[in-house]
């Protein structure tokens, strides 16, 4: 049976103190398995079971109950291990209460306070009944403990809003500190308030007093008017009598009084014409401040005063207000004038223009301002490109007889430009296209390249406005959105539902001018005569290189982003599209024709340095070439979203192919250049071989030339390793970057280098093998020797060791520049040495005994020698010889034919045992 569980322990709580529903975290030991086992949890006496959390058997989460207990322990109960124990204890905080004017961290339970807003007999607002301070004097909160206080006044409360509130308790808890004259300034306090409250009705009263006594004037005139209404009925009699006193006493008034009545009615006449002209200044005064207004520039206060007076006096029979509402509509003519003027100036922002246009619409302007605004753009924007165009021609003719390093195409220096090219990358839409490059770039980079940019960044300035000035023509929005602008808005919604074939042309004029003047300067064959007259005019010295061309396209591609944003339809761009396709087709081109250029040059470059394989750095200086080249084109030879392939033209891939092959072909071309070049025309005083490897049989380091038979070698062992390394790696980049024809062109290429291999090979072995084999006859002939009168041999003679010691050497001279041309270039030396030797043989009419002796002897020591060469065809050839010879037929004979071959190879150790070692590098290669 398992042991028992120890009995839970708490060995700390966090907080270890706090009011009543603080969440705290109970940390200790076996304080359960679960939350099933977790069945009982107090804290300073209060069960927290309900809230508790069981997280693990050394960690609780829960919340303190309202416990009556100040201090007291947590204890943990649990079914496994029983009722536990506690080393740590929690305090209880008892809240303290804040006024509502009092800042907090904390919610304030609002239910303890009595809601003065449900009592219907109060007038005053409860906020008034619960100041935050009401001694008005700071408050300076004393260190007496709450517990002392509550014991000090039993029952009582130091809350002023609270029906047991104690005074004393109020004043030690929060004015423990103050002085005695602040105390009586709390007093002055207290009265002033006191004193407000009573003010308050007899403030109303005093307010009210005016009003009062206009109702008591009221009432006092209607009791007399009734009281005079009764007297005229009791007097009625006397009605008569009064009358005729009153006419008389008129009469006799207007007498005296005419001259002063005259007077009067004068100037109440001036007083009426006074009060006219005060009441219609606003007519009078307004062709005065329309002048004003325009001066200021304040056309809206103009057009307000305009539609006032309008609708006041636009009907009117008055003379003298016809007279100057005709001098306002002179005035507002005059302004429409003006701001039709302001609106067709250029240049002018989109803000203007269509705020000149609001202005126009407001004041009924005949025609379509906004209409009128679109076409001048439009002219404006032509005449800008073609202006542009004009300034940067007269720049280039007027600097023709400046020569900068930047347009020598065929300069060193040409590709320079590529890390400067670069930063076009960091270009981005809306952006100025040389906001990060140097004021210097321009004088550097050629005029046309300069004038692409200026171009495009002035087309994508003001092509933008000129299009959202369209969208608010459509859409409406030149006008405001009132009720009586809809008319407007309406009748200019269906002008341009009229015009937008009008606006398409227009918008198509722009673009086939952006798009041909660029043609014009980069691509002037593609333009017609007539179009090259208008849009050309450039002095076409010399073509742009690849990388300005790849510069231009990256600008055109930024142009072509930038128009699309602004939502312009894809039939009216698809001509940029046809621009950038052909340029980079021209781009393509170019580059492969000045990668041509550059690979003619090679040959100048050849240093003749040899490594441990026989080669030079010229097949390394080619590849790199034309990688470098294909990586110059790798944004070129990328579609963009919308453009179409550069290859997908059938032309355009022959083209390539056929540059590509041209490429391959002129290196060839390089390489038989170098190989057959005469001794005199090549400088090779600085020609070095490593001479590391252990294996060197001699060097050429120690000679100051090379021969035309080394220059030969080189050159084949560059052809061999072009044949296995170089031109399948070209191939392999021309696919990667989406060559077409690359098998055609790979298959082209080794053909015509295999040519070239088997043209060099068989100038050397002529060079090497015919004075060998033109000496064996004069050799073997040597003092009239004669195959059917000689001695016994006693040895291989002289013309066969002078033979080997010619073939060694040539081995030596192969060896020493590449020993991977030893075999092959040993087999055919040994083949033309053989063949030659059978002639020589079969043309031998007899042979006496020691002569078959003698000829069998050489003819197999030379085969025995050079066996690790033989091919079919010369072991053919040693056989043919063989068989001309006359048989042995004594073992003596064969014995001393064994004994002469084992002392001439003796003798001949040193020289064997190099093409021993020539035979291992050959197996191990």
């Amino acid at each position: 049976m398992s042991r028992a569980r120890q009995p839970p322990l708490v060995t700390g709580i966090s907080p270890n103190e706090g009011i009543s529903w603080t969440k705290v975290t109970i940390r200790g030991e076996n304080l359960g398995t679960g939350p099933t086992d977790l069945i009982g949890l107090t804290i300073c006496g209060h069960n927290c079971l309900l809230t508790a959390e069981w997280m693990s058997a050394s960690k609780i989460v829960c919340r303190v109950g309202q416990a009556k207990n100040d201090k007291g322990d947590i204890i943990v109960t649990t079914k496994s291990g029983g009722k536990g124990t506690s080393t740590v204890s929690f305090k209880l905080l008892k809240p303290e209460k804040i006024g509502i004017l009092d800042q907090s961290a904390v919610w304030v339970d609002e239910m303890n306070y009595y809601d003065m807003r449900t009592d219907r007999n109060k007038g005053i607002p409860p906020l008034s009944l619960r100041p935050a301070n009401p001694l008005g004097i700071e408050i300076d909160k004393g260190r007496f403990p709450q517990k002392d206080l509550e014991s000090l006044f039993p029952g009582m409360s130091a809350d002023f809003t609270s029906e047991n509130f104690s005074a004393a308790w109020y004043l030690i808890e929060n004015h423990s500190t103050t002085s005695f004259d602040q105390l009586k300034t709390a007093v002055v306090n207290l009265k002033k308030q006191a004193n407000k409250k009573n003010e308050g009705s007899l403030a109303y009263v005093k307010g009210g007093l005016s009003t009062f006594f206009e109702a008591q004037d009221a009432l006092s005139a209607i009791h007399q008017k009734l009281e005079a209404d009764g007297t005229e009925k009791v007097e009625g009699s006397m009605t008569q009598k009064l009358e005729n006193v009153l006419n008389r006493a008129s009469n006799t008034a207007d007498t005296l009084f005419q001259e002063v009545l005259g007077r009067k009615d004068k100037a109440d006449s001036t007083r009426n014409a006074l009060n006219v002209l005060q009441r219609f200044k606003f007519l009078f005064n307004l062709p005065l401040n329309i002048e004003r207004n325009i001066q200021k520039g304040d056309y809206d206060v103009v057009i307000n005063d305009y539609e006032k007076a309008k609708s006041l006096f636009g009907k009117t029979e008055v003379q003298v207000f016809k007279k100057y509402y005709a001098e306002v509509e002179t005035r507002i003519e005059a302004l429409r004038e003006l701001l039709l003027d302001k609106l067709l100036e250029t240049p002018s922002t989109l803000h203007d223009q269509k705020r000149y246009i609001r202005y126009l619409s407001d004041l009924h302007a005949p025609g379509d301002p906004a209409w009128q605004c679109i076409g001048a753009q439009h002219q404006w924007i032509l005449q800008l490109m073609h202006n542009c165009k004009e300034s940067y021609v007269k720049e280039q003719k007027g600097n023709a007889l400046l020569h900068s390093p930047m347009l020598d195409l065929d300069s060193d220096v040409r590709p320079s430009p590529i890390g400067h090219l670069s930063q076009t990358a960091s270009l981005k839409r809306g952006s100025s296209f040389q906001s990060g490059r140097d004021d210097a770039w321009r004088y550097k980079a050629p005029q046309q390249v300069v004038f692409v940019e200026k171009l495009t960044k002035l087309v994508v300035s003001q092509l933008p406005n000129f299009w959202k000035l369209w969208v608010s023509y459509v859409n409406g929005s030149l006008f405001s959105e009132t009720a009586e602008k809809s008319g407007q808005m309406e009748r200019s919604k269906k002008n341009a539902r009229q015009r937008q074939n009008d606006f398409k042309k227009m918008i198509q004029e722009v673009m086939h001018s952006l798009v041909k003047l660029i043609r014009g300067a980069l691509l002037p064959f593609s333009l017609r005569e007539g179009e090259l007259r208008q849009y050309g005019g450039w002095e076409m010295k010399s073509e742009l290189s690849g990388q300005w061309l790849t510069h231009v396209i990256q600008t055109v591609r930024l142009s072509s982003e930038s128009l699309t944003a602004l939502e312009i339809p894809n039939d009216m761009l698809q001509i940029i599209q046809d621009l950038i396709l052909d340029l980079r087709v021209r781009c393509i081109i170019v580059t492969l024709q000045h990668t041509a250029e550059d690979i003619k040059r090679l040959a100048e470059k050849e240093d003749w340095v040899v490594d441990n394989e026989g080669l030079t750095s010229l097949p390394s200086q080619f590849e790199q070439c034309i990688i470098h080249s294909l990586q110059s084109l790798k944004n070129v030879l990328d579609c963009k979203p919308g453009e179409a392939s550069v290859f997908q033209q059938q032309k355009t891939q022959e083209d390539v192919c056929q540059l590509s092959i041209g490429i391959m072909q002129g290196f060839i071309d390089c390489l038989e250049q170098l190989s057959t070049k005469p001794d005199g025309d090549i400088d090779t005083s600085h020609l070095s071989v490593d001479v590391s490897s252990p294996d060197l049989f001699g060097s050429i380091h120690e000679e100051s030339s090379l021969s035309s038979e080394q220059r030969l070698l080189i050159a084949l062992s560059n052809c061999r390793y072009l044949e296995r390394h170089t031109f399948l790696n070209i191939a392999e980049h021309f696919e990667k970057h989406g060559f077409q024809g690359v098998d055609k062109i790979t298959q082209v290429s080794m053909e015509s280098l295999k040519e070239l291999d088997q043209r060099l090979f068989e100038m050397y072995i002529e060079f090497k093998a015919d004075p060998i084999v033109g000496s064996l006859e004069p050799g073997i002939y040597a003092g009239y020797f004669d195959w059917k009168d000689c001695l016994v041999p006693t040895g291989v003679r002289n013309y066969l060791k002078e033979a080997l010691v010619n073939i060694i050497a040539v081995h030596a001279e192969v060896f020493t520049i590449s020993k991977d041309l030893v075999p092959r270039v040993m087999s055919r030396v040994v083949e033309a040495v053989s063949e030659e030797l059978s002639r020589l043989m079969q043309c031998v009419s007899s042979f006496s005994k020691n002569g078959a002796l003698q000829a069998k002897l050489e003819i197999c020591a030379l085969r025995d020698t050079v066996a690790i060469y033989l091919t079919p065809e010369s072991k053919s050839s040693f056989k043919q010889a063989l068989e001309a010879l006359p048989q042995l037929s004594s073992g003596t004979d064969r014995k001393l034919l064994e004994e002469l071959l084992n002392k001439f190879k003796s003798s001949m150790h040193l020289q064997l045992t190099c093409f021993q070692a020539s035979s291992s590098a050959m197996m191990k290669t």
